[in-house]
């Protein structure tokens, strides 16, 4: 496992694909504050709602001027389904390979349930300034009132 990226390291510029299919950086937002909030699955309740409470505070995050993007390991195909099923405007970008983003960034990590251990994303959002580099990070987010305190810290960039 790596080390986890923290406040004053460089933004990994891993390539992701968005839900279209299309290959995408966080260089494509450079000179951009941007949010980017990892989960671990699309279309499950605490992902759907987190999803959900991005999406709904979308123009305040552009007022702010910041970008925002989901990241999890679902295929560019779930995305594009998750987001037209519930209205979601957040982009959402796939990072399905070995060795990407959130590997790159420390949050691909051993979870526990049922006492089977598995891989997991460990629920995670980035304030990336605009010099592509990490301004905040909140770890093991709890999904409740989550956006809101990333559009409050988004705000004070």
């Amino acid at each position: 496992m790596s080390k986890q990226a923290d406040v004053g390291d460089s933004f990994p510029a891993v390539t992701l694909t968005g839900a279209d299919g299309e290959p995408m950086s966080v260089d494509d937002y450079a000179g951009k504050p941007l949010v980017v909030f990892f989960y671990p699955k699309d279309d499950t309740p605490g992902c759907t709602t987190e999803n959900k409470d991005f999406s709904e505070l979308a123009p305040q995050f552009a007022e702010a001027g910041m970008a925002l993007l989901g990241v999890s390991k679902d295929p560019p195909a779930k995305h594009a389904k998750f987001a037209a099923k519930y209205g979601l405007v957040a982009p959402l970008a796939s990072d399905a390979e070995t060795g990407g983003l959130s590997d790159a960034l420390g949050i691909w990590v051993e979870k526990s349930m049922y006492g089977r251990t598995y891989m997991g994303m460990e629920r995670t959002t980035y304030l990336v300034d605009g010099a592509g580099k990490i301004a905040r990070v909140w770890r093991k987010v709890k999904v409740k009132g989550h956006a809101a305190e990333v559009l409050e810290a988004a705000r004070n960039l």
